[in-house]
């Protein structure tokens, strides 16, 4: 598979792709705790940004916050490839670990597992144009020109318009929790 994709993509490191992947996933659940999906916008398409940021706003009016403690990543791989015309999609196969609960603002348990962690699978979609813009323009403000930290939150901090990783790199488009049953999985 890696050489499927390396034919079309050059810069494509999968050591480097699969830690991508996994610093995204934990940002992402990191950014539903902290009810900010600021920080990943620029990782995520506009249809995963609206379904990520419609979570948080509906944990905002119930007043309560989402918790992922003692988080960890088990296994990550990559379970198919797709290169089409315009496109590399990428699926990943993620397993992690951690307790998945809910607070309230004062900090009350409201629901979830909190006393030990449990094992999640999770499949993500990363999907990159095949005409993308080397990465290193992207460490440039394309507004201002000012320099940025895209690991970070792809937010300049001069003129606040946020990069469009779209253009540059691979970005999440599919992300669903996936029930493990006899060697199947059921998305």
């Amino acid at each position: 598979m890696k050489e499927r994709i390396m034919a079309v993509d050059k810069s494509f490191n999968e050591a480097m792709f699969i830690s991508k992947v996994n610093n995204i996933f934990i940002k992402i659940l990191d950014s539903l705790r902290d009810r900010d999906m600021s920080i990943v916008k620029h990782y995520l398409s506009d249809e995963m940004y609206e379904k990520f940021n419609n979570l948080v706003q509906e944990y905002i009016k119930d007043k309560k916050i989402r918790l992922f403690d003692e988080m960890n990543i088990k296994e990550t791989y990559i379970k198919d490839v797709e290169i089409t015309y315009d496109k590399i999609n990428i699926e990943v196969i993620l397993t992690s670990r951690y307790m998945d609960y809910f607070v309230d603002e004062d900090g009350n348990y409201i629901s979830g597992i909190n006393d030990h962690r449990i094992e999640k699978y999770h499949r993500m979609l990363f999907t990159k144009r095949r005409d993308a813009k080397e990465l290193g323009s992207a460490r440039r403000c394309v507004n201002c020109g000012a320099t940025l930290d895209i690991n970070h939150t792809g937010l300049c901090p001069y003129c606040k318009n946020t990069t469009d990783m779209s253009e540059y790199d691979y970005i999440v488009t599919k992300m669903e929790k996936i029930v493990w049953k006899k060697d199947l999985f059921y998305f």
